[in-house]
């Protein structure tokens, strides 16, 4: 019905009335809607500049976590002879620890032993019971029609959760059953015939025909002159934060364990920071210079300004990054000082890494020496967590962005139904002003012809 009135408009009156309701129209909708487009793109610029501050936020600081955590700006442990042992460092070790003479005197080995040769892995071996002794556990293993064969007991064996594994191997003429046990003396092991037993089974005892291949000893290392004997070529517990791998027994040699430090790691790390920081800072003044953005944004600001003298460890003259030369500027940017960088290398360069890579003690954890990615871990983590800064704005940018798409939709609504009345309106006008022009050109015929007839 509307478009057919909007078509017709015009027709009685002569008038361009359609375009005069568009005019109309416009003249009402367009400063309204003009108002709400501008006010909703410069709400969509502060949501921007909020995004694009907490996106940079995120990336330093996983950035930092990422290359704390793999050891990149971490001293590692060098050792004279890499063919004999491999020494590996804890997070948070400190690399003064890594200093040591070591001698590996002999080999931790696992007690194995081996069965003779069986034609067939899958041919009864006997039924009954074995007893295991593993140091000083028991351990019962029984074979009966459910897994009377080789493979049987080897599975047998393996699932009795002794410590011992079971494997077959092939060999000339058939299968010979393997059996070992974990590194260390007191891990050797006994495999007798049980109460009963098939006197066939006895082939798969060690005091028959399971015959020790080799025996069982604990590894024996000296450290700085110190003799220790551990189970385990993997020695955790002598050098505090020290993994040592043992891969050869060598004795009379002692290898030298020292540090390599990661400083030129460390100075591409602390350039790196500055200017991706730099970037960060600019971006979170620019989004707290946005008008109608609350004082959230300052805030973090600030935040971001201190962290130049905030304590990262708790080293008595190395702590900060303002004590390597990374100083704060006017407009809240940072600044590295190359010499001063180089001089606090020189002084004291573990003090230096530990900003990095702090010292884990009894004294020193997480609260006292949190380092740069702890720091600004946890500087992120207020931000744009639940009620932080950056959380509060961008929760207020995206209230109004809905209340303004809630204001154009009503002003939509109000716009439309204007129009509408004013084409019914000009729809009545059209009408009158048609009736008008018709009477008119009635009465004008009719003079016409009273002014014909006169003559």
């Amino acid at each position: 019905m509307q478009n057919n009135i909007v078509s017709s408009l015009g027709a009685g009156s002569g008038l361009n009335v359609p375009q005069l309701v568009r005019d109309l129209a416009a003249a009402s909708r367009e400063p309204k809607v003009g108002r709400i487009t501008a006010l909703t793109e410069q709400n969509q610029a502060r949501i921007s500049a909020v995004a694009q501050a907490r996106s940079d936020l995120d990336g330093l600081a996983n950035s930092l976590a990422e290359i704390v955590s793999d050891g990149t700006l971490r001293s590692a442990p060098t050792v004279s002879n890499p063919g004999i042992l491999e020494a590996v460092a804890s997070p948070g070790t400190s690399a003064s620890a890594f200093a040591a003479t070591v001698e590996v005197v002999e080999l931790a080995r696992a007690q194995s032993a081996a069965s003779g040769v069986v034609a067939s892995r899958t041919a009864p071996v006997g039924q009954g019971t074995l007893d295991i002794v593993v140091g000083t556990a028991s351990f019962a293993v029984t074979i009966d029609a459910t897994n009377d064969s080789l493979d049987g007991l080897a599975a047998a064996i393996n699932a009795a959760d002794s410590g011992l594994r079971a494997s077959i191997v092939g060999d000339a003429g058939g299968f010979r059953l393997i059996v070992k046990g974990e590194t260390g003396a007191a891990n050797s092991f006994t495999v007798a015939l049980g109460a009963g037993a098939d006197p066939a089974l006895a082939a798969f005892t060690t005091g028959s025909g399971l015959a020790i291949a080799q025996t069982a000893s604990d590894a024996s290392v000296r450290i700085d002159g110190v003799s220790f004997a551990r189970a385990s070529n993997t020695i955790t517990d002598i050098l505090p934060g020290i993994t040592l791998n043992l891969k050869k027994a060598a004795a009379g040699e002692n290898v030298g364990i020292g540090a390599s430090r990661p400083m030129a790691a460390i100075r591409q790390a602390l350039g790196d920071f500055v200017s991706v920081f730099n970037q960060l800072r600019n971006n979170v003044t620019a989004a707290a210079r946005l008008s109608g953005t609350s004082s959230d944004l300052r805030q973090l600001g600030s935040q971001l300004q201190a962290i130049a003298g905030t304590a990262l460890t708790s080293h008595p003259t190395i702590n900060r990054l303002s004590d390597v030369g990374i100083s704060t500027t006017r407009e809240g940017t940072l600044l590295l000082d190359n010499a001063k960088l180089e001089a606090a290398i020189a002084r004291d360069p573990e003090a230096v890494e530990a900003l990095f890579n702090p010292v884990r003690s009894a004294t020193q954890t997480a609260t006292t020496d949190p380092g740069l990615a702890g720091v600004m871990d946890a500087l992120r983590d207020r931000a744009v967590g639940t009620d932080g800064a950056i959380d509060r704005v961008a929760k207020s940018l995206e209230n109004r962005r809905k209340q303004l798409e809630e204001s154009l939709a009503r002003i939509e609504e109000r716009e439309a139904a204007y129009a509408a009345r004013l084409e019914r309106q000009y729809a009545r006008l059209d009408i009158q002003v048609g009736a008008f022009r018709a009477t008119q050109a009635y009465l004008e015929q009719q003079i016409d012809i009273w002014n014909n007839n006169s003559n």
